[in-house]
C-alpha cells in the first residue's frame, strides 16, 4: 500500500498511470537512505497492488540527481575500521551492496513499463537507476556521467550490466574509464535515450502522453511484451522463440483480442482486465 508521503519522493496515479517524481531537487535529489527504501516501496506496491498500467519516473529541481548522497558512503559498515576482520567485512560490503541494488532491481522486475523523463545531470547512482527502466529520454540540457571512476570507484549498482545491453561496449567503456560527461545529443546517437527535448514540458508532454497510450493497451500484452524483450536480451533466439511460444500458449486471450477488434470496429477504446494483485510476501 502506498503511503500519502515520501521523504524523497511524490507519488500520483491517475487514468492508471503511475508518476514518481524525484522530489529533493534543492539538495540535488541525492540518493540518501530514505531514497534506497523508499523506492523499491514504491515500485513494488505499485506493480504487486495493480495500482497501474505503467509508471512514469520524473524528477524535479536543476539536475534528475547528483547520485550517491555522501551519507550513506559514511554509514555504518561503509567502510572497514582497523578493529574488523576484513574478510567479515568484505561479506557485509557485498550483502549490503546487494540490498542496494534490489533497490533498482524492483524497476526492471515490475510487471509494468517503466518510462524515464530525465532532465539536468544524471550522475553516479543515477546512472544505474535509468539503466533499470524500460525506456529514457531526455531534455537537450541533461548529461549523463558515471561518476564513480571520478571518486576511485568501479560503479557497483548495474550500470554495466544493464547498460551495455543498449549501448555499445566502447561507449560504456568511454564513460567508465574517463568519467566524462556525454551529452544530450549524444545520448540519443549512442541509443541511451530515445529523444531529446528542448523544455521539460515538451518532453513531459510525449512521455505522458505515450503513458496514456501504452495505458490503453492489453495489460498482459503489454507484461508479455516487457518479459519476452528481456528474456531475449539474456538468451538465444532460439530459446526466445520457445520462450515467446510457452507464454503465449499460458497466456494468449481470445477474448481481449476480439475486444481489441471490436472495440477498432466501433471506433471506441478496448476495455481489458487489469492485472490482478500480487501477494506482498511469500507464503
Amino acid at each position: 500500500m502506498l503511503k500519502e508521503k515520501y521523504e524523497c519522493f511524490d507519488v500520483s496515479i491517475e487514468n492508471k498511470i503511475a508518476h514518481i517524481s524525484l522530489s529533493r531537487g534543492g539538495a540535488l535529489n541525492t540518493m540518501t537512505k530514505a531514497f534506497w527504501n523508499e523506492l523499491p516501496e514504491i515500485v513494488r506496491a505499485i506493480d504487486n497492488g495493480a495500482l497501474a498500467r505503467v509508471i512514469v519516473v520524473s524528477s524535479t529541481g536543476k539536475h534528475f540527481s547528483a547520485g550517491m548522497d555522501l551519507s550513506v558512503f559514511a554509514s555504518e559498515g561503509a567502510v572497514t575500521s582497523a578493529k574488523q576482520d576484513r574478510y567479515v567485512a568484505a561479506e557485509q560490503f557485498r550483502s549490503n551492496i546487494r540490498q542496494i541494488q534490489s533497490s533498482f532491481n524492483a524497476l526492471e522486475e515490475a510487471r509494468v513499463p517503466v518510462l524515464f523523463a530525465i532532465q539536468g545531470g544524471v550522475i553516479g547512482g543515477a546512472m544505474d537507476m535509468i539503466s533499470a527502466g524500460d525506456i529514457r529520454w531526455c531534455t537537450k540540457d541533461a548529461f549523463f556521467c558515471i561518476q564513480e571512476i571520478n571518486i576511485a570507484m568501479t560503479a557497483d549498482v548495474g550500470t554495466f550490466p544493464r547498460m551495455q545491453r543498449f549501448v555499445s561496449e566502447g561507449w560504456v567503456k568511454e564513460m567508465a574509464y574517463g568519467g566524462r560527461r556525454l551529452k544530450a545529443d549524444t545520448a540519443k546517437e549512442i541509443g541511451l535515450v530515445n529523444d531529446v527535448f528542448d523544455t521539460y514540458e515538451e518532453m513531459m508532454t510525449y512521455v505522458m502522453g505515450l503513458a496514456a497510450d501504452i495505458a490503453t493497451k492489453n495489460p498482459i500484452a503489454v507484461t508479455g511484451s516487457k518479459v519476452v524483450i528481456n528474456y531475449g536480451r539474456d538468451h538465444s533466439t532460439a530459446d526466445t522463440l520457445d520462450y515467446i511460444g510457452v507464454w503465449n500458449a499460458s497466456m494468449l486471450a481470445p477474448p481481449h483480442m476480439q475486444e481489441a477488434f471490436m472495440a477498432q470496429a466501433e471506433k471506441r477504446e478496448a476495455e481489458f482486465p487489469d492485472l490482478l494483485p500480487l501477494r506482498d510476501t511469500p507464503m
